[in-house]
């Protein structure tokens, strides 16, 4: 019988620097024709504004995964969890199941470990303090992802409501970090060189201008119509992206940017890119990730060792 692996049993599979470390082997093995994953397909949920069914399959020489995800984004006034799924994984030589992962917190741990892999090879800084706008499962996992995998002491946390940012923040003071609860996110960019936005806005979080050479992670946003970045801070940042494909698909920030006149896709680097050290961004960075099924793949592989 294939065992199926609860939350807390799928987030002890997936300690955020090995799973970092795993999306770098799976990222530099994409032009070897070792990994292979077909464009996610997203099919739209009627009666649900903005509901979707994603599916993602993936696979290498061991491990092959098919990942099926819905997101309901009105599900948060619901008291019900936004993001639902399950990740199956199986031997590619022989489809023997090795397990069912927890598709929600593969899809937290392993964008958070995404952002951790950019921030150790693009932050100038990356021990500095960090501001967290979102106080959900993403901003959660950043949080934490940044405390194990960097040493982050200090967070400021921002959210729609201050009792969020609040129960995040004690969250963080119970990590033995120093934390606090802002309202405006000028109340932390004077101090802070690390930044993540992982909220559901379809406008801007964060203002045209912040201090020079600050890291800024976006992961909130994965639709065209969506943004939380204003084009004028991305015109004045080096822009990465997880894959150039998906970006220009599903990345809101940066189309939006783009139709402003404040962006060139020519001008977008693949993290694979830096990885390979054919790029070294300087001044003010901001990676943009929108997911990819090689992602949950590099999730499988630490989750069952391979």
């Amino acid at each position: 019988m294939t065992r199926i692996f609860d939350a807390e049993e799928t987030a002890a599979r997936l300690p955020y620097p090995a799973l970092a470390d795993s999306i770098r082997d799976v990222a530099l093995a994409r032009s070897s024709g070792n990994v292979q994953a077909p464009p996610r397909l997203v099919l739209p949920l009627p009666e649900k504004p903005g509901a979707v069914l994603l599916v993602m399959p993936a696979s290498d020489g061991d491990v092959a995964i098919t990942k099926l995800v819905t997101v309901h984004p009105e599900n948060a006034g619901l008291g019900l969890p936004t993001i639902q799924g399950e990740v199956v994984v199986m031997e590619t030589s022989t489809g023997t199941r090795l397990g069912i992962l927890d598709g929600a917190t593969v899809t937290a741990r392993r964008t958070a470990a995404l952002s951790l892999l950019a921030a150790r090879e693009l932050a100038h800084r990356p021990e500095d303090p960090l501001l967290v706008v979102g106080a959900g499962a993403q901003g959660r996992s950043h949080l934490e992802a940044f405390r194990e995998g960097l040493g982050v002491s200090k967070v400021f946390v921002l959210s729609q409501t201050l009792k969020s940012a609040e129960t995040l923040a004690a969250h963080a003071e119970s990590l033995g970090m120093e934390a606090a609860a802002v309202t405006d996110p000028q109340e932390a960019l004077g101090e802070v060189s690390l930044v993540v936005t992982a909220t559901t806005s379809r406008e801007p979080v964060l203002p045209d201008a912040i201090a020079e050479g600050t890291f800024v992670a976006a992961v909130g946003s994965f639709r065209p119509e969506a943004a939380e970045l204003p084009p004028g801070l991305i015109s004045g940042s080096t822009v990465v992206v997880d894959t150039v494909e998906g970006a220009e698909e599903e990345a809101g920030d940066l189309i939006k940017a783009e139709k402003a006149g404040a962006f060139r896709w020519a001008d977008a680097t693949a993290l694979e890119e830096v990885l390979r050290g054919r790029s070294r961004p300087a001044g003010t960075v901001v990676f943009k990730s929108v997911g990819h099924s090689l992602w949950d793949l590099a999730a499988a592989r630490t989750a069952f060792q391979r």
